[in-house]
C-alpha cells in the first residue's frame, strides 16, 4: 500500500467514511498492476488503482454493491482479463474485497523505500521535486538553512522530513551509505560547500548537482584543486534531469529529476 493511500485510509476511518479495500492478492500473466496493490472505494470516491480499464470498473462497482449490502465478510473475485473483460493484457487477476478496519492499518505495511535521500534546498525546484515524492515510497530529508523558505501550506507525509539547520553541509555525514543526494540551493558557494562533502564521502548512489555545463565544468576545476577523488567527480550528475525533457518549469525540472532518481535506485 503506498504512501498516501495508507494516510487516506487512516482519515475515512477517523472521519467515519465507509469503504472498501480493493487488493489485487495473485496475478497471472500479463496483468496491469503486481499482487499487493490496492485501492480504496467508498460511495463516492475512489483514491488508488488496480489498473485501470474494464478490470477496475468491475472492481469499483463491486465494491459499492458490497458497501450497499452492509456485509462485512471479504469476497473473493477471479477475471480472465481478455475473456472475461476484453482487455488486452491476456492475464488474470484475483480480487479480494473487504471493508475498511482499523486493523488493515496495523496489518498493511508500506514497501520498503526505493532509496534515501538528502535533498538541498526549499526552493521553487525543490518544492515540486518533494510534491511528487510525497507519492513515492521513498525516505527524504529535505534541508534547508532559512525556515522561511518551507511551505508552511504544504502538508507533507511522514516519510519526508524537514531538516532547518546550519551549516547544512555537515547533514551529508549523518547520511547512510549509499544514499542519494540532490543540491539545488540559492548559492553557488553552498552548492560547492555541500558538493565537496558528498564527493569526499564517495559512497553515494546518486548525486545530482543543479546547473548548467559551464557550472559542473566550474565546479570540477575546483574540486581537482582540492584533491578530491576523480572517480567520485566523474560520478557527479549535472546537469540533472533525463535527457530529452526539455523546459525550465519547475515542475518539468522535477518529472525529469525523480524519473532519473528513479532509474539510479531501480533495484
Amino acid at each position: 500500500m503506498d504512501v498516501e493511500l495508507k494516510a487516506d485510509a487512516a482519515r475515512w476511518l477517523q472521519a467515519g467514511t465507509a469503504a472498501v479495500v480493493v487488493e489485487v492478492i495473485a496475478t497471472k500473466g500479463s496483468a496491469p498492476r503486481e499482487a499487493g496493490t490496492r485501492m480504496l472505494v467508498s460511495a463516492r470516491r475512489v483514491h488508488g488503482t488496480v489498473g485501470g480499464g474494464h478490470l477496475e470498473f468491475k472492481a469499483i462497482e463491486s465494491a459499492r454493491v458490497l458497501l450497499a449490502s452492509g456485509g462485512a465478510e471479504p469476497i473473493e473475485q477471479h477475471y480472465p482479463l481478455g475473456p472475461a473483460l476484453g482487455q488486452c493484457c491476456g492475464g488474470a487477476v484475483t480480487l479480494r474485497l473487504q471493508r475498511l478496519q482499523a486493523l488493515h492499518l496495523a496489518e498493511w505495511a508500506l514497501p520498503p523505500p526505493r532509496f534515501t535521500l538528502q535533498l538541498y534546498g526549499a526552493g521553487h525546484v525543490g518544492r515540486a521535486i518533494v510534491k511528487l515524492l510525497a507519492g513515492l515510497p521513498c525516505r527524504v530529508q529535505w534541508i534547508d538553512e532559512r525556515e522561511d523558505e518551507f511551505p508552511r501550506d504544504l502538508e507533507l507525509p511522514a516519510h519526508i522530513e524537514r531538516v532547518c539547520v546550519e551549516p547544512v553541509q555537515a547533514e551529508v555525514d549523518v547520511a547512510p551509505a549509499r544514499a542519494c543526494y540532490l543540491v539545488l540551493t540559492h548559492s553557488h558557494d553552498l552548492d560547492l560547500a555541500i558538493a565537496e562533502a558528498v564527493l569526499k564521502r564517495n559512497d553515494f548512489a546518486f548525486f545530482g548537482l543543479i546547473g548548467s555545463r559551464t557550472k559542473r565544468t566550474r565546479f570540477i576545476r575546483r574540486f581537482e584543486q582540492r584533491g578530491l577523488p576523480p572517480e567520485a567527480i566523474a560520478r557527479m550528475t549535472c546537469p540533472i534531469g533525463v535527457p530529452g525533457i526539455e523546459g525550465k518549469e519547475p515542475e518539468v525540472i522535477a518529472v525529469a529529476v525523480v524519473a532519473q532518481l528513479l532509474q539510479a535506485t531501480a533495484r
